[in-house]
């Protein structure tokens, strides 16, 4: 029997007498190796939600557009830039004898005037968008409007959040319903919210992405957030700035609902919650982590108030008081402001100079107090 073997790009014939048999050996190339080493990350991905590209509320979705513009404009210089340089690099090959040798040119002023201006118009065009971009979605300005088809109606007043970042979880006062919550934070559609907020200890950043850009909040001083979500739904918040050990599970769920719902979720707070007292706010103070939900029918009057300015507990002073102290000794024709005897503080003796102080008989810090004597001069 006469028979002959060959091989061609991994098909091995088989030549016999009375008929021809194929024998085909396939032999994975490396590129589909790589392919098939992609293929599960391509699938991950594919489950990815890219929220900050299809948010639920009107001021970040501006923010989403001038991103997309913002990169437009960028890509208008990258794309050519990127793309001259594979071309030149071809075409001024080694190998290439046809491309044009001129050692000696240094100058064209039609090649530097294209060089010099389509960056120039980019960065003026960037600036004039991040302009009136940064004035029109200031995060302390009221919304004008609902969504690009609505304005905010007449009359409409927005819901009042006060945010305050602790360790490690989120504390949400509703000073409108009486109400707080922790880690669980809810509004109507279509309603302005404006946020009020601050930080226990360290700095935080209070981020929802479907619904606005990141605010920081820092202790003892409040900033302020004005937005609107447009589509009901469950969407998730959390600290954007690391602040210690608990900061991975410092998240919470943002639930946009009708006005309908969020009235019944009001009640439901109210109706199963307990009391939000000085006390239990320093007990719930106290760093912990993966905090469940809990939600409180009733609040201590002033209670924010005293957080932002420091002096929840008795017998401290509140930072507002301390700031008037001061500008009350410049008034006076002091350089420098006056201090005040920290000891006296701690025991609740009589004081002056100081505005307000924080006690069991005055939890508001309005003045009622007793007085601290001033016996000690900050250092000169």
């Amino acid at each position: 029997m006469l028979s002959f073997r060959g091989q061609l790009t991994g098909v091995v014939p088989t030549i016999t007498s009375t008929a021809m048999q194929f024998r085909i050996r396939i032999v994975p190339s490396r590129y589909a190796m790589r392919g098939c080493l992609l293929l599960p990350a391509i699938l991950l991905l594919t489950g990815c939600n890219a929220v900050l590209l299809a948010p639920a509320g009107d001021l970040a979705l501006r923010q989403r557009d001038l991103i997309i513009i913002s990169t437009g404009l960028m890509l208008l210089i990258i794309v050519p830039v990127i793309a001259l340089t594979l071309l030149f690099a071809w075409r001024y090959r080694e190998a290439n004898r046809e491309a044009i040798y001129e050692p000696d040119w240094d100058h064209s002023t039609l090649l530097e005037l294209v060089i010099w201006a389509a960056p120039l118009l980019i960065i003026i065009a960037l600036g004039a968008l991040t302009w009136v971009s940064t004035h029109k979605l200031d995060p302390y300005q009221s919304l004008s409007r609902i969504d690009a088809e609505r304005p905010v109606p007449m009359g409409m007043e927005p819901l009042t959040v006060e945010v305050v970042a602790l360790d490690w979880k989120w504390l949400f006062f509703y000073p409108e319903q009486g109400i707080a919550t922790v880690n669980e934070l809810a509004a109507p559609v279509d309603q302005p919210i404006r946020f009020k907020i601050t930080a226990s200890t360290v700095m935080n950043s209070f981020f929802i992405p479907a619904l606005a850009g990141q605010v920081y909040a820092m202790p003892g001083m409040e900033t302020k957030l004005h937005a609107v979500i447009n589509q009901p739904g469950v969407y998730e918040g959390f600290s954007a700035n690391y602040s210690g050990a608990g900061f991975s599970g410092m998240r919470f769920k943002f639930h946009g609902m009708s006005a309908e719902e969020f009235a019944r979720w009001v009640q439901q707070a109210k109706a199963g919650g307990g009391a939000l007292t000085r006390e239990a706010y320093l007990r719930l103070e106290q760093p912990s982590e993966l905090e469940p939900v809990r939600r409180y029918a009733s609040v201590t009057s002033g209670l924010y108030d005293a957080i932002l300015n420091r002096c929840v507990q008795a017998n401290q002073p509140c930072i507002r008081d301390m700031a008037m102290s001061a500008r009350q000794g410049r008034g006076q024709g002091q350089d420098k402001p006056r201090g005040f005897d920290v000891a006296a503080l701690e025991r609740g003796a009589a004081r002056s100079g100081l505005g307000a102080i924080c006690t069991a008989g005055d939890p508001a810090g309005i003045g009622d107090g007793p007085r601290v004597a001033s016996t000690r001069a900050l250092p000169q």
